[in-house]
């Protein structure tokens, strides 16, 4: 009888979805229905719960691998954005379980890339995890994590040869100006190193007009600089699309 071989280790990259945001629904919504006994009242209050948790039951599925992995293809939709040759040292800011980091070890054999969080808050991720990750994908010799903020990077100027981000600078609340984010990432990048940068970059509250920003960044002296909306990308199912979700992002990219 031959024996069963061990079941293989997935690395855990975590979902965008907090389980909370349906439970904490679902059970507001169980109750009312329970209620509704007494009285039809109580019938239309649990409705928008029900929606509300089944919403985000639909979005945390899609997201995860079990189901559309738009995770993934987001972050695929970031580094097809980089248009680097892969030899050198590249950064991700804001790693959080280093999914974006391993991916692009993976993509580049040539290159080392160092990601970067501050492991803080409302996302359950963590430096072990990172690390964790990074040794089931077969990249940990390539491959390093930091806690440091996306603000105040740890590195001396052109210290990286590429350099990306993936919808992580509107959660750093120690900048204001969130395009001082974007300088700042700018400034560990060598000249002729690459970039992509992936956050609400359409939102005017948080970095005003776009071509504004655009501008801006040319005045630092990088010419080569663009930007696409991700949204309009055809893997997003149109549900995901809504504002609150992944509607809208954008990715600004170029060569320094």
């Amino acid at each position: 009888m031959k024996s069963s071989s061990p079941k293989e280790v997935k690395a855990d990259y975590g979902n965008w979805v907090s389980k909370r945001l349906i439970w904490f629904p679902g059970v507001l919504a169980i109750i009312f229905l329970a209620l509704s006994f007494f009285s039809y009242y109580f019938l239309v209050v649990a409705l928008p719960f029900l929606i509300i948790a089944a919403y985000f039951s639909y979005a945390y599925y899609e997201f995860s691998p079990a189901g559309g992995n738009i995770q993934a293809g987001i972050r695929r939709f970031v580094l097809d954005r980089l248009e680097w040759d892969g030899r050198g040292k590249a950064l991700d800011i804001g790693c959080g379980n280093g999914a974006l980091t391993v991916r692009l070890a993976d993509k580049y054999p040539d290159a080392t890339a160092t990601g970067i969080d501050y492991w803080e808050g409302k996302w359950e991720y963590s430096l072990a995890a990172c690390e964790k990750n990074a040794s089931i994908e077969g990249v940990a010799d390539r491959t390093k994590f930091l806690k440091a903020s996306a603000i105040s990077l740890p590195f001396e100027d052109g210290t990286f040869d590429a350099a990306i981000s993936n919808f992580v600078f509107h959660e750093v609340k120690d900048a204001k100006n969130k395009r001082d984010l974007v300088r700042e990432a700018l400034r560990t990048v060598k000249k002729g190193g690459h970039f992509a940068f992936q956050d609400l970059f359409p939102s005017k509250k948080l970095y005003g007009d776009i071509d504004e920003m655009l501008e801006e960044i040319r005045g630092w002296g990088i010419d080569n600089v663009r930007y696409i909306d991700t949204s309009n990308a055809d893997f997003i199912p149109r549900p995901l699309k809504l504002p609150f979700m992944v509607g809208s992002i954008g990715i600004i990219y170029g060569r320094k």
